[in-house]
């Protein structure tokens, strides 16, 4: 094979462990054959002695955490839930059941070492006990007695709930000890010689929870079940991904078989099943619960999420029965606090109900330190401007707001951002290291480190015992080393994101756990259920970049990695620090912490393997045959019974049932405003006014009340008449910018509560059909839709000459962001601006460039401003554009003598005549407030007012049930049956007779996004000739979504695919423009991937190039890689299993996947 460079620019077997063994043995380290002195100087050492006992001691505590006080405003809450939900069993106990309570075993008063030393021995002891008296034994006191600590209240509820025989849902803080649960579940049924299911939605994750087990349970009794490999697949527990389970239980359906995997499965234990909201994966929990077989007991592991009961009475009703256990109380409390450049505050006040007002803008904005950063420079500008002109600028500014702008908002927030070095002293100082620290992208991550890698962080024993753990490493696998890292590794700091290799991230994980790291930077990945308790959790930002640009962290996102906070049993209190950003505050920390939890909201979509899985009964090759002879009936369903079964998503049981509460309540609040509205009506405040007025006091208030509405409507119309007069003045300013210059300029708008916004913009353009068809398109719908919505207003309308019409203009802001604008939004033009020559000869001028880069950008346009004089929309920019936005200066630096102001007599008049009005309209209302029965008349108007506030209130409450009900409309069906009719004409799948075809066979059977499209590809003759790296060369090509090139790595390379994968993959893209015409057809949106950008790195690999030499200069980080060299290898391993391929390709495959399967790449579980 021939391997050619492309270049990029800018852009085994585990040893296995005994039953009984020593304390711990070290994740993925060997043990030293001989005494090392340096090993010896290091165990000397009492700290790292006591180190060794951290892990299990920061698991469990040594103390009940639930008291009876503690636990009466969750039990209120439960006896509420449970009025929603008659049929589920929610768990609760009352005073005297508390006080009934009895401690199952007392604290070990010699430490938590002798906990790890013995627990498995008690589990071994009460196996034996169950083997000679028999399964009924098995209570709660003899499974809690493995323990040497009190179970909590929450724990115990949900195994005696299990005890009982129910499927059980358990919503409790991450951290809290949900696994606990789990683990007596699996005590008791490996008691009872049956099978249970451990699934978790990440492959880390089982490898985590299968080393666990295996310690507590013994290798004979734990299994491990990945895509591609087994581990004692017969243990009587299983631990395995989500998906796995999910395709084991479709090849279950409408199969009768006593080989049937499940056939002994008492119980499937799904962690995290809050992923469940997740909107790529989410369908696979719900899958997984409506085709389990009802015998089976479901234990639903999950995080604090704003409607278990929904989710327990969706699994009672589909299911079986169904008890609910939740706690929200968390076993370390946690503290908030806040971090600014020079000091660290808490975040919230003393209650814990506000924020902090030392927090507050208003006193930061008062600091000592900031003086003349920000109110000295804007005071002065404009008392230099007020002096200057008193005249039509000052009045034209009349509708200025005390209130801080946009800008002096940014420019308090950026005084105080903390540098990491500023936080990391402030953590070091009140000693809440050690410290996970959350940052929304790798290379903040890498820079992280880097930039603090010359901060120690260890002692001296540490330090050594790092510098020794390290180069064990690197003897076991030199080429898992991440060099760029290991400076900062030494030092007590590492990053931990998927561009690491699994290995090394396993590497640090085992550090951070011992006590060896003290400070992770990682990614929100980290979060997702991986064990890595620390004392502090800190969240740099309160947004992340998504596929749509920045978006919003959620409330249940940031809780989830605050919980990574706070080690049971170690920390009195875990710490959760939010930093202070350029454009995020306190106050919008406070925001989305009391914003509260997030429902739990169905994904289910339907699949290819879905529906042939469901549909498909008799075969067209062969009879389906078990491999051990046994005979099996297998029949499809017809489409109406695939419906029953597809109808019984949690999105239809939501939909079916708090759907019609929320319609219910959103109804009575519908009424209620329409009845409060009557009450603060014209008409109702006149018929209070006569009956609690003299007719003499009634009718000169009346009087003066209706003389101040007529005076206001002239106000109004006089406002919109110099409104209208300043556009057209701006018209010419406008034309008469300069060809040769793009002119700087201020956009102005109100937001929220009135807050006055001002952006500081490069000027571009006028909008035309030319440059912008598509969003000229847009602009002019909506202009239409408004014109629609003041068809029936009482506001006069203005008469728009062919001239003075507003006219639509682009702008690029300082925020990188894209403004389309009328005249009426802007505030300021300057003279000064960017030249719009081009740079060299050949070149496009500026203002043509960027018009180019606003037509290839989506139409992701927001409107963030309305009026009759057209909107304000806003569009955030692209990397392209970011260059620019920098230049464009603040406007504090432009001087007053640039501003260009040519306004009209036209203008300065209607200004005059509006400030008449102003006044007159002023005078009346003091004449109001001087009448004789102005007193009573006030009372009214308060209590109209306070009226109207309520409406408002309820008027939000029912935008949110609008809302909500939005999210929960049920769905699924429509998808299943557009499906089901691309596999008929694919000739996959006979909906009528339900006889399935070859090509729906092996699709059935596959793992993949789009299963048909992977059948038809394996399928193809082509491939046969391939040899094994070309083979997993265009099986790369089939998996590499959301790999990528990075753009720092300039100057860096990857392999180009031979001639041979390259001819293959383009004979391969015609056979996938038929399957996206046919999806198209059918309004089906599942991808066809097929992207031959990787897969000369893959045809390397697997031809037997090294991790060093193939990462030499490399475009993409090792994670990535690794990622898509596993998916690849998961890809082939699945093809000798798949029926109907031919045996050669099946071969091929075969040996590709074990030619690519080794280190440092190789899946290592010990």
């Amino acid at each position: 094979m021939n391997l050619h460079l492309s270049s990029h620019m800018q852009t085994s077997s585990s040893p296995s462990l005994s039953f009984r063994f020593p304390p711990p043995i070290r994740f993925l380290l060997p043990k030293l054959s001989s005494p090392n002195p340096n090993l010896v100087s290091i165990l000397r050492c009492p700290r790292i002695i006591s180190r060794s006992r951290i892990p299990l001691h920061a698991t469990f505590p040594t103390e009940k955490r639930f008291s009876d006080t503690d636990e009466e405003d969750e039990e209120e809450e439960e006896d509420d839930a449970a009025e929603d939900y008659d049929e589920v069993l929610l768990v609760g106990v009352s005073d005297e059941e508390e006080e009934r309570e009895e401690e199952v075993v007392q604290p070990s008063t010699d430490g938590f070492s002798s906990f790890e030393e013995h627990k498995w021995q008690r589990v071994q002891r009460l196996l034996s006990d169950v083997r000679e008296f028999g399964e009924d034994i098995i209570d709660f006191a003899e499974l809690a007695s493995i323990y040497d600590f009190s179970i909590d209240k929450f724990q115990r509820l949900a195994i005696q709930a299990f005890l009982r025989g129910s499927s059980v849902v358990v919503s409790a803080p991450t951290s809290s000890g949900k696994t606990l649960i789990a683990e007596a579940a699996a005590l008791a049924t490996i008691a009872r010689g049956r099978k249970l299911f451990y699934t978790t939605p990440l492959k880390a994750l089982s490898n985590q929870k299968f080393r666990d087990f295996r310690k507590t349970f013994g290798e004979t009794n734990v299994g491990l079940l990945t895509g591609d490999s087994a581990v004692n697949k017969d243990a009587h527990v299983l631990i395995m991904t989500t998906e796995i389970l999910r395709n084991m239980l479709y090849q279950s359906i409408g199969t009768i078989s006593s080989g049937s995997r499940l056939f002994h499965v008492d119980v499937i234990v799904l962690d995290e099943v809050h992923y469940l909201s997740d909107i790529s994966r989410g369908t696979v929990w719900e899958e997984i619960v409506i085709y389990c077989p009802k015998e089976v007991q479901l234990i639903c592991l999950s995080a604090t999420v704003a409607n278990p009961d929904e989710l327990a009475g969706w699994i009672e009703q589909i299911h079986g029965k169904t008890e609910l256990v939740t706690s929200k109380k968390r076993p370390v409390p946690l503290t908030w606090h806040f971090s600014l450049k020079s000091s660290l505050l808490p975040l919230l006040d003393d209650k814990g109900q506000k924020m902090n007002r030392n927090l507050s803008l208003d006193y930061m904005q008062l600091s000592p330190s900031r003086t003349d950063t920000f109110s000295g420079k804007r005071m002065r500008r404009e008392k230099r401007k007020g002096k200057a002109e008193q005249g039509v600028d000052s009045i034209a500014s009349f509708s200025r707001q005390t209130q801080l702008s946009k800008n002096d908002i940014n420019s308090i927030r950026r005084s105080q951002v903390p540098q990491i070095k500023d936080t990391l002293r402030q953590l070091r100082e009140k000693d809440m290291l050690p410290a996970i620290w959350f940052i929304f992208s790798r290379r903040g991550c890498d820079a992280a480190v880097q930039y603090l890698e010359d901060s120690n962080l260890l002692d001296e024993c540490e330090g050594v015992e790092v510098e020794l753990e390290l180069k064990r490493f690197r003897n076991l696998y030199p080429d898992a080393v991440r060099d760029i890292a290991t400076r900062g590794l030494l030092h007590g700091i590492a990053a931990h994101h998927a561009g690491c290799l699994p290995l090394w991230k396993s590497f640090i994980e085992e550090l951070f756990q011992r006590g060896l790291v003290k400070l992770v930077f990682a990614t929100e990945t980290l979060a997702a259920g991986i064990n890595m308790p620390a004392r502090t959790a800190v969240i740099s930002s309160l947004s992340k970049r998504g596929e749509i640009g920045r978006i919003p962290l959620s409330s249940n996102e940031l809780l989830q990695m605050a919980g990574r906070s706070g080690r049971r049993g170690i920390d009195d209190a875990g710490h959760v620090v939010l930093l202070q950003s350029p454009y995020e505050g306190a106050e919008e920390c406070c925001d989305i912490l009391f914003s509260g939890l997030e429902p739990l909201v169905s994904q289910f979509t339907a699949s290819y393997g879905m529906v042939l899985n469901l549909l498909a009964g008799a075969k067209v090759t062969h009879k389906l045959k078990e491999p051990d002879g046994s005979k099996t009936v297998q029949s499809g369903r017809t489409l109406e019974e695939a419906r029953k079964l597809v109808e019984q998503s949690f999105g239809n049981y939501v939909g079916s049932n708090v759907m019609l509460a929320a319609k219910e309540e959103l109804t009575k609040i519908n009424q209620e405003i329409e009845l409060l509205s009557l009450e603060v009506s014209e008409d109702a405040i006149d018929r209070k006014c006569q009956e609690q007025l003299s007719e003499a006091e009634y009718a000169e208030i009346s009087d003066l009340q209706e003389e101040l509405r007529r005076e206001k409507r002239v106000r109004t119309e006089l406002r919109r008449e110099m409104e209208f007069k300043r556009m057209v003045a701006w018209k010419p300013l406008l034309k008469e910018v300069d060809s040769c210059n793009l002119p700087f300029m201020c956009l102005q708008y109100k937001g929220n509560e009135a807050v006055q916004h001002v952006i500081p913009a490069v000027f571009i353009g006028k909008l035309s059909s030319l440059f912008a068809p598509r969003i000229l398109d847009m602009v002019n719908l909506d202009a239409l839709a408004c014109q629609n919505n003041e068809a029936n207003s009482d506001v006069g309308d203005i008469t728009y000459g062919e001239d003075c019409k507003p006219a639509y203009y682009v702008a690029l802001g300082s925020d990188n962001s894209w403004y389309l604008f009328t005249e009426k939004w802007i505030k300021t033009i300057y003279k000064t601006g960017f030249s719009n020559v081009p740079l060299a000869d050949g070149d496009i001028p500026p203002q043509q460039a960027l018009m180019e880069l606003l037509k290839e950008e989506d139409l992701n346009w927001e409107k963030i401003s309305d009026s009759e004089f057209g909107s304000l929309w806003c569009m955030e920019g692209s990397m392209e554009t970011w260059s620019w936005s920098l230049n464009v200066p603040v406007l504090s630096s432009l001087s007053d003598d640039d501003e260009m102001r040519n306004w009209s007599q036209a203008y300065k008049d209607a200004v005059e005549c509006y400030k008449e009005q102003r006044t007159k309209v002023s005078r009346l209302r003091k004449k109001i407030t001087n009448t004789k029965g102005f007193k009573e008349f006030k009372k009214i108007t308060d209590f109209t007012n306070f009226t109207k506030e309520k409406i408002k209130r309820m008027t939000a409450r029912s935008h949110r049930l609008i809302k909500r009900i939005e999210q929960i409309e049920p769905s699924g069906w429509k998808e299943f049956l557009q499906i089901s009719k691309v596999i008929q004409e694919a000739r996959a799948l006979d909906i009528d007779t339900q006889v399935i075809y070859p090509l729906g066979e092996t699709a059935a059977a596959i793992r993949g996004e789009n299963e048909l499209w992977l059948a038809m590809v394996l399928r193809n003759k082509a491939l046969l000739d391939l040899k094994p790296a070309q083979l997993a060369a265009v099986c790369g090509s089939l998996v590499s979504e959301g790999i990528k090139l990075r753009p720092w790595k300039s100057n860096s390379y990857i392999y180009e695919p031979s001639s041979v994968v390259t001819d293959i993959i383009n004979h391969l893209e015609s056979q996938r423009s038929s399957v996206l015409d046919i999806q198209e057809k059918y309004v089906v949106k599942i991808p066809c991937e097929l992207d031959g950008q990787f897969s000369g790195m893959v045809e390397a690999w697997a031809s037997g190039l090294t991790w060093h030499e193939i990462m030499m200069e490399c475009a993409m980080d090792e994670g990535d890689l690794a990622r898509l060299l596993r998916r690849t290898i998961d890809l082939l391993a699945q093809i000798p299993k798949l029926p109907d391929i031919d045996p050669q390709l099946q071969k091929t495959a075969q040996l590709a996947s074990d030619v690519m399967n080794r280190a440092p790449i190789n899946e290592l579980v010990q």
